[in-house]
């Protein structure tokens, strides 16, 4: 582990207002005053609404005299339903601004709350669809501050909200400029009790974004560079956190990388998010296990279209010059990790692939593919995900 620090507090402004390190979510009724939060609606999930950390902030509004409601009705992959049900209790309460807290789904539900908060048009109006955005109300559009707790899909650095479509049970993207969170707060104390196994997944999450991105075709060159940089934290640094869970130095790092990899991946995603979302949709996978799992294979596929990329990536991590070196890396963190090998073993089975490859097809990440998906393509690397066949 090469980096050298004095200190892991820092207040940051890309791509918006960060206050990191151990310690900062004593700053939280501060930062909700900032952005003009004098009632915020705290949304988090139900296995979290009991900890500490959270009955800890919620005390530490209501002493601000921040008069503060909890929201706990959402699933591991929101749905519309969850979004709607807070909005009315939103609106009923007259608040004027959201604490989304949690992993990816609590910060994906609360700022698709504070999202629809003040529009009139159904949620799947504003899927990120060519100028969708453009039909909200900016005006309805309430402040977030976000509070992450896991080290994965780094949700609190990004515009968009993904939910589920209950109808088609497919995964949606809901877009806006205003999405971004006004500020953050990122503490890695907060996810000191984070058991080895989410810390594993969510890890893993957050290398697919900054992967996928650093291999898509579509020229961003800051983008570039951050997906390096986050993939190497991931390589010096998850194995430490999923090991030592107690190292708030491991966990301040991979916070780090987290939310690098969501902003590397304004670059775009590619068919390991394609391929993982009908997992998530259909049968409830988690979603940072599932690119994990889906990760060698999706490689390979591309290998021909990223060799260059990938060997000059190995050279940067120091683990070998050629583009399998890659490949035979993130197998052996896999293991190291103890992720599966299959979607097999997620509970993912070949009948489900007539189901899924439309799907795949359908998602917003298959445009971002270095290679050209098909049906055919996605019929393959399903059949080989499910059975482990690495070729």
């Amino acid at each position: 582990m090469i980096d050298t620090y004095q200190s892991l507090i820092a207040n940051w402004s890309y791509p918006t207002t960060v206050r990191f390190g151990p310690g900062r979510i004593a700053e939280l009724a501060n930062a909700c005053r900032g952005a003009g939060i004098r009632s915020p609606f705290f949304v988090t999930d139900a296995g979290l609404a009991s900890l500490p950390i959270v009955t800890d902030a919620l005390s530490g509004l209501e002493e601000a005299g921040l008069s503060t409601v909890l929201f706990t009705d959402l699933q591991a992959n929101p749905v519309a339903e969850n979004v709607s049900a807070g909005v009315a209790l939103y609106r009923q309460g007259h608040h004027d601004g959201v604490v989304a807290f949690g992993g990816g789904s609590a910060l994906d539900t609360g700022k698709a709350i504070a999202f629809m908060s003040g529009q009139s048009r159904p949620i799947w109006d504003f899927e990120d669809r060519e100028n969708w955005w453009t039909r909200a109300d900016p005006a309805g559009i309430a402040p977030v501050i976000a509070v992450p707790t896991t080290a994965g899909t780094g949700s609190e650095m990004g515009r968009a909200s993904v939910i589920t479509d209950e109808r088609d049970h497919t995964k949606k993207i809901i877009f806006h400029p205003k999405m971004l969170p006004a500020e953050v707060i990122s503490d890695p104390e907060l996810m000191v009790g984070l058991p080895p196994a989410i810390t594993a997944a969510t890890g893993m999450d957050a290398l697919s974004h900054s992967l996928e991105a650093y291999c898509g075709p579509t020229w961003h060159p800051m983008g570039q560079g951050i997906a390096l940089e986050g993939m190497r934290l991931v390589k010096e640094w998850l194995p430490e956190a999923t090991a030592n869970g107690n190292n708030v130095n491991a966990r301040g790092f991979m916070l780090a990388a987290s939310s690098m990899g969501a902003v590397a991946f304004q670059k775009g995603l590619g068919a390991m998010h394609a391929m993982s979302h009908p997992c998530s949709s259909l049968k409830g996978t988690h979603h940072g296990l599932t690119n994990a799992v889906v990760m060698p294979y999706v490689l390979l596929h591309n290998l021909k279209e990223i060799d260059e990329k990938l060997c000059a990536l190995a050279r940067y991590l120091d683990i070998g010059t050629t583009a399998t070196s890659i490949v035979d890396w993130v197998l052996a963190l896999r293991e190291q990790l103890q992720i599966p090998n299959t979607l097999g073993e997620l509970g993912i089975t070949t009948d489900l692939i007539e189901q899924m490859v439309p799907m795949a097809l359908e998602d917003p990440c298959t445009g971002g593919n270095p290679v050209s998906m098909t049906r055919g393509a996605y019929e393959q690397l399903y059949e080989k995900a499910i059975n482990g066949t690495l070729t």
